[in-house]
């Protein structure tokens, strides 16, 4: 029997917002939204954390092409502007056929199209539909279609669970089948490659000038020369990170994630279920794993 410990996520205020990125097809759907999240797993260094919330069908979009919602993640309203308007003009402008609107509503703007309108070099148009302006701006293949703004609303980052075991195969199969489960919730992401992540991370480090380091309590490699958490049949830890709008989501994706994960054989290798935590110092928002379950 898997065992979950008796343990927490932390979890943190973050802002937020949606973005919805359409196009001639599939195909460049795909692209446009890989090159918006690329190099967005961690506020750590990327300045905004940013995954595919879910694909969806022309009868979803309003330009009833097919599309994917994006979610966006940062630490401040300037950094969430900034990470919101650098990504849609170098990765969703540039990807053939594609168009931007909003994926929420709010009081705290975010310069979308009223920005990027001037790459038209004054041959832009904007046009209002039902109270919203949009910006119709010449590009090689047509016009690029944006929405004048987007909008902030509050999200919360850092929702987690690990997963711990003998050896990477059996860990890695077991992440990869929770995060196929995951994927399917609404209002979250999973911002690392793939959903997972192996570099796990504490707050500070021996070196003044790192703000975070490798969580040396799951690293089985320093089982001989730390205070290990990890007992000596483990051999690999992998951890699924979970961004969301709000807690009730957040709590349903690591529901999904780790009912999945006790669906497998009592011989699959899994020892247990964990959690990242920094004693309740970190962020307000507590997720406790068998209250969760």
């Amino acid at each position: 029997m898997i065992k979950i410990e008796n343990t927490f996520a932390e979890a943190f205020p973050m802002k937020c917002s949606r973005l919805i990125v359409t196009a001639h097809n599939k195909n460049w759907v795909k692209n446009a939204a890989e090159s918006f999240c690329g190099f967005a797993t961690s506020v750590i260094a990327c300045g905004c954390e940013a995954g595919v919330e879910a694909y969806l069908s022309p009868k979803e979009t309003p330009d009833g092409r097919p599309g994917v919602s994006i979610l966006i993640f940062s630490m401040s309203s300037k950094e969430l502007s900034k990470q919101i308007l650098n990504r849609t003009g170098q990765c969703i402008m540039t990807s053939p056929t594609s168009a931007v609107f909003s994926g929420n509503t709010g009081k705290e703007k975010i310069p979308l199209g009223n920005a990027l309108r001037y790459f038209g070099d004054g041959y832009q148009i904007a046009k209002v539909i039902d109270d919203k302006r949009y910006w119709r701006i010449p590009v090689m293949d047509g016009e690029f279609l944006c929405e004048d703004y987007a909008y902030q609303i509050m999200g919360i980052g850092g929702g987690n669970f690990l997963i711990l075991g003998d050896t990477v195969e059996n860990v890695l199969f077991a992440a990869e089948s929770a995060v196929k489960k995951m994927k399917k919730v609404k209002n979250i992401i999973l911002p690392f490659p793939g959903g997972v992540v192996r570099s796990g991370s504490k707050v500070g480090s021996k070196y003044k000038n790192l703000i975070a380091s490798t969580n040396f309590d799951y690293c089985p490699t320093l089982k001989g020369v730390t205070k290990s958490k990890l007992d000596k049949e483990t051999g690999c830890v992998l951890e699924i990170v979970i961004d969301g709008i709000n807690k009730k989501d957040i709590e349903i994706a690591m529901r999904v994630g780790i009912l999945e994960v006790k669906t497998l054989s009592p011989h699959c290798g899994i020892r247990c279920i964990s959690a990242g935590n920094y004693g309740g110092k970190l962020g307000p928002y507590i997720f406790k794993l068998r209250d969760i379950v």
